[in-house]
């Protein structure tokens, strides 16, 4: 299973059409941010009631209507760039460069960062190492900090990090970034679940270190279809970014949408508590089925289980689509379900596939040493 979130391979193996199924396998929010003009794309049903009551957007916002007709404007980019500061809290001295989703970021970093050899705390999303290597770039992975090494001069981590939740104190990448400082060095981190736990975040503290610093807009805002991401850093490697993806990389939409989005503060303070509610009615049905959470945010939550493919399969029969990991067979991931209904289906299946599988009496996680082979969108 490459990543999660293509139900395409789901139906291709179980069966069913894109509607029969139930998503489970990426750490999206299922409550998008909305505008009036895309209240009739919702995934739910009319009247059906969100798990928790999902917050209504802030200031009001209609998509310009020749959006979609012209080509991406400067000040439209300028507003989003600007959004984007306030919202992640980018330092003055750094850069801040768009682009559409930080799938396309990864992609280039490897030749518009230094050279030296790179580390990857592991496991983790595996494009980070898989970007490098495709690059020709010598990467080793690693499971601790305490392992880099002495020539080692660019370190690529994920904070919090996808799929366990490990989540790593700002000042202790700080310590990293001036380490990595006095070898000319970058410190790269992926940021793409810290709105969920802004204090997780390094920006607001690393305006003198040499610290990049990739944002995912579409996990939190719910909008991953509209490819948005962002990088923050050094203003000559944000430079070098927007050379390399060229002019009109944004579409206008997703400009016009970023920047209201990240704008809408109040809905981002009530997303995060909506977000508290569904991770903790997931974990009482985890719970109540006997399965230990072995880490997550709360946009998802990674279980351990001695049969976990079995029960990936077992879910997936029942047009369940969670996230197996070929490098930690013990391990399936699970998204929010959104709604009140979707929960009790997906108690349901699970009840019903947990019956289906031998007792499980290995608790222990992954072995230590596990290196990333595959990707966990």
């Amino acid at each position: 299973m490459r990543h999660g979130g293509d139900l395409s391979e789901a139906a291709r193996h179980f069966g069913g059409s894109r509607n029969d199924w139930l998503d489970l396998s990426t750490g999206i929010n299922p409550h998008a941010w909305q505008w009036p003009e895309s209240r009739h794309g919702t995934t739910h049903a009319p009247g059906e009631r969100n798990a928790s009551e999902t917050p209504r957007n802030g200031p009001q916002f209609t998509l310009a209507a020749d959006a979609w007709s012209t080509l991406p404007g400067d000040a439209a980019m300028s507003s989003l760039l600007d959004a984007a500061r306030g919202a992640y809290r980018v330092p003055d001295a750094f850069g801040v460069t768009a682009a559409p989703g930080t799938e396309s970021i990864l992609a280039r970093l490897p030749t518009i960062a230094p050279q030296g050899d790179v580390v990857v705390l592991s496991p983790t999303y595996s494009s980070h190492a898989g970007c490098w290597r495709g690059a020709h770039r010598p990467v080793r992975e690693i499971l601790s900090l305490d392992e880099i090494g002495a020539a080692d001069r660019i370190v690529v981590l994920v904070n919090p990090n996808n799929p366990d939740g490990r989540s790593l104190a700002p000042e202790a990448l700080l310590d990293v970034a001036r380490m990595l400082a006095a070898r000319d060095g970058l410190l790269i981190i992926d940021e793409a679940f810290a709105d969920v736990a802004p204090q997780t975040s390094v920006l607001p503290h690393a305006s003198t270190t040499p610290v990049a610093v990739l944002r995912s807009f579409g996990k939190f805002f719910g909008l991953a279809g509209l490819r948005l991401g962002f990088l923050a850093g050094p203003p000559a490697l944000c430079a070098s970014l927007s050379e390399a993806i060229g002019g009109w990389s944004v579409s206008g939409p997703a400009l016009e949408i970023g920047a209201a989005a990240l704008r809408d503060t109040a809905w981002q303070t009530e997303m995060r508590q909506t977000l508290i509610r569904d991770s903790a009615a997931l974990d009482a049905v985890l719970a109540r089925h006997g399965l230990p959470i072995a880490g997550g945010t709360t946009l998802f939550r990674l279980i351990r289980h001695e049969h976990a493919h079995a029960l990936h399969a077992a879910l997936a029969r029942r047009h369940i689509w969670t996230r197996a990991f070929d490098y930690a067979p013990h391990w399936l991931r699970i998204g929010l379900p959104g709604t009140d209904a979707a929960l009790t289906r997906f108690d349901t299946a699970l009840s019903q596939s947990l019956d289906e599988l031998p007792p499980a009496d290995d608790r222990r996680p992954p072995r230590a040493g596990t290196r990333t082979e595959d990707a966990s969108c």
